[in-house]
Parts: C-alpha cells; structure tokens; sequence
C-alpha cells in the first residue's frame, strides 16, 4: 500500500543540505521570473511612449534633431525608471533581508553582489530599450509633419 505525504513533510525529512538546495533553486527561478517580467514590462512601456510620441520625434528630426537626440530622449526617460527603480529594489532589500534570514542561514551583505546585480539590471534593461529606441530614431519627419 502507497502512503501519500504532502510536500511539507517530505522536506522536512530531506537532509539540510537538500532543503537548502531547494531554497536556492526557488530562489533562482523566481529571480529569473522577475527579470524577465521586468524586461517584458519595461519593453512594453518605452514602446507605448515611443508611440505616442512618434509625431514629437518627427518634428524634432524635421527641425534638425540627429538620431542620436532622439535615442538619447528615449534612453533618459528609461534610465530615470530603471534607476528609480533600482534604488527602492534596493531600500526594499534591506527591509526584507530578516526575512529571508529565516531560509537562509548565512546573509550576507556583499557590495560586489549588489554592484553585479545592478549592473546585469542596467544591462537587460538597455536591451530591452534598444528596439524602441530604433524605431523612435527611425520616425520619418515628413510623416509626422503631415499628421499634424
């Protein structure tokens, strides 16, 4: 005859070393779950501004703006939320590191982490702002002088 246990029993039969184990890849998968939820979300709302501001940067290349103005417009608007975003992640961690103190024996507070983390942060969401940025560049001036 099979005997059923739940979840919570059988883990707390495992060795620490497993249990541990299993936190650590929960961790990692709801890490990744996040970035790319950030990435998507970031994506969507620079590429809805770049549309409804598609006829701004077409006038501003019709009175001489170069692409790199224009890039340089989106990209700032990005990193003002992205960094915005980066300090309260930050000011929140802090907050919540007694609580993850209770899954994880040894926290602790490594500058290189955080620099590395933020910086793979940084990376992902110039990446996720670079399409957006193309085809805010790409606007034909003429097209948008002629919608207004």
């Amino acid at each position: 005859m099979v005997t059923w246990t739940t979840s919570k029993h059988g883990i707390r039969h495992e060795p620490e070393w497993a249990r541990g184990r299993l936190v650590s890849i929960l961790f990692g998968a709801f890490s990744a779950l996040a970035l790319v939820l950030a990435v998507v979300g970031l994506y969507s709302v620079v590429s809805y501004s770049v549309v409804q501001r598609r006829n701004e940067f077409g006038i501003r290349m019709a009175l001489g703006a170069q692409k790199r103005d224009v890039l340089r417009i989106v990209l700032t608007s990005a990193a003002v939320s992205v960094g915005s975003g980066l300090l309260v992640g930050r000011a929140l961690s802090f907050g919540l590191d007694r609580v993850i103190s209770r899954w994880v024996e040894n926290t602790t507070h490594d500058p290189l982490l955080i620099l590395g983390v933020s910086l793979v942060i940084l990376v992902v969401a110039t990446l996720a702002c670079l399409i957006p940025c193309r085809r805010a560049s790409s606007v034909d001036p003429m097209t948008a002088l002629r919608c207004e």
